[in-house]
């Protein structure tokens, strides 16, 4: 047995040696010839259209993502808010402008004459048709904004940004002073 346990030691050993020469004889993988895919920016677009934030996932710039739906959120919250107070001024100014004598469980109909409820009316439906508006211009800020970081996605910036700040002599010709101290601002990138 101790030599059927010396040669398989030996056999391990000698594995062992010889791998890192296995791993030089093999070849490395060919580079691909296919041209690198290039980011579309239409896509983008087309995806934040369809639904927003999802351009902004194709950019892989997930932290937006909460911030448009926030937007929606807030500016949805608004419409409704506006018009459940505008249906709310409407009833009472029709009960009101009608002379009804039933009673309601409306709450403004005591609460305020019939031109105040009139102006309080036209403000929450102006107030809704605003908010609307500002929703459709965000969707459409939204879009624009895939849109364009699409085109940044692929944006190298330059390691060397510098900026240098020294003392300078400026001649002026025309001038009878003479040279005039000033500062020279130079930006490398």
């Amino acid at each position: 047995m101790p030599s059927n346990l010396r040669i398989l030691t030996c056999l391990i050993l000698g594995l062992m040696l010889l791998k890192p020469v296995m791993n030089y004889g093999q070849e490395m993988p060919l580079k691909s010839t296919e041209p690198p895919k290039t980011h579309s920016v239409g896509k983008a677009a087309i995806y934040s259209a369809v639904l927003p934030g999802l351009g902004q996932a194709y950019n892989k710039k997930y932290w937006k993502i909460p911030i448009i739906y926030a937007g929606f959120g807030v500016l949805g919250y608004f419409v409704v808010m506006n018009n459940n107070e505008y249906k709310e001024f409407k009833e009472a100014y029709i009960y009101v402008a009608n002379g009804d004598t039933v009673p309601t469980e409306n709450p403004y109909v005591t609460k305020y004459s019939q031109q105040q409820l009139k102006d309080a009316m036209d403000y929450y439906r102006r107030n809704r048709d605003l908010s609307i508006i500002i929703g459709a211009l965000w969707y459409t800020l939204n879009i624009l904004e895939a849109y364009v970081d699409a085109h940044f996605y692929d944006y190298e910036i330059s390691d060397d940004l510098t900026m240098s700040i020294r003392p300078t002599t400026n001649y002026y010709f025309a001038s009878p002073a003479g040279p005039a101290p000033g500062i020279k601002v130079s930006l490398k990138f």
